[in-house]
């Protein structure tokens, strides 16, 4: 008997959806910072056991769209709510504003398993811990909840064991040795994306795309060259830094992390380039990818 299905993580922006991702495929396949807004696009990640196959899908965290990116952004999530066998709802039980209306009420009339994951329990007493669980078992009746701590690893050993009772009797639905459905070079953009949001500060991170246009496999080493998009002339300077040692320190921390993500040298080129305006640009969010 062979189960697969697909099991969508969905959330508010920093409830630790990329952090759980990564935890449950033994792999860093989602970027994660501490900054709102990191997960930009809808990412696949595929856990194979010799009778099991889940295809996890870890979406932007739900917010009220302000400008094009953000817009795109939801349609991702939106996406997400049509086409899971299984949900996991991965709540922050220290966020302090109120939950995400459009979830609840979507989730509720969702008419497949909804699993809760109380997340950060670690950052908090048990009687604020007993209070969450009890508003969200009235919030969203029909959910099973377990409370964990994805970055410290706590309780998400049960999660695969559930998961895999949940699932119904299929295929596989990819080759078992995929571990994603995203390309080489979408881990290459994530990653120097993600060196940005922990490097620099107010809206520079959310006013860079990354494009990588070329991305060469000579067996011992990798060749990339990609392009960091920025919004406007100020962002180029503040990207590159006094004689070009800001970007030096992305590209250097984006190629440690390549090189264990290949397993393999990494050479890695960094340009930047002004586009105007691109996050309100419908032809240039289409041409990022964003469909």
């Amino acid at each position: 008997m062979h189960k697969a299905g697909f099991v969508n993580i969905i959330g508010k922006p920093n409830a630790g959806k990329s952090t759980l991702l990564n935890q449950l495929m033994g792999e860093k396949l989602a970027i994660v910072t501490q900054k709102a807004q990191t997960t930009r696009h809808r990412i696949f990640g595929i856990y194979n056991e010799e009778d099991l196959q889940i295809v996890f899908s870890d979406t932007p965290g739900v917010l009220d769209p302000k400008y094009g990116l953000q817009e795109k952004m939801m349609e991702f999530v939106k996406e997400s709510l049509q086409d899971a066998d299984v949900f996991l709802y991965i709540v922050d039980v220290t966020d302090a504003a109120a939950p995400s209306d459009f979830l609840i009420e979507k989730v509720n009339k969702i008419p497949v398993p909804v699993l809760i994951l109380i997340n950060k329990v670690d950052q908090v007493d048990q009687a604020k811990l007993e209070a969450a669980v009890a508003l969200w078992h009235e919030r969203i009746p029909k959910a099973e909840i377990l409370p964990i701590s994805a970055l410290k690893s706590y309780n998400t050993e049960y999660i695969l064991p559930k998961l895999k009772s949940l699932l119904p009797e299929n295929p596989p639905y990819y080759d078992k040795d995929q571990l994603t459905d995203k390309p080489e070079r979408f881990f290459v953009n994530e990653t120097i994306r993600e060196k940005i949001l922990l490097n620099y500060e107010k809206e520079i991170p959310y006013s860079v795309e990354v494009v990588t246009e070329i991305f060469k496999d000579k067996g011992k080493i990798i060749f990339i060259d990609s392009i960091i998009y920025v919004e406007r002339e100020t962002q180029k300077g503040i990207i590159i830094g006094h004689k070009g040692e800001a970007i030096k320190k992305i590209g250097t921390e984006a190629r440690l992390d390549l090189e264990k993500f290949f397993g393999k040298k990494i050479h890695i080129n960094l340009f930047v380039k002004v586009k105007k305006d691109w996050r309100k640009n419908d032809r240039d969010l289409k041409n990022f990818g964003y469909r």
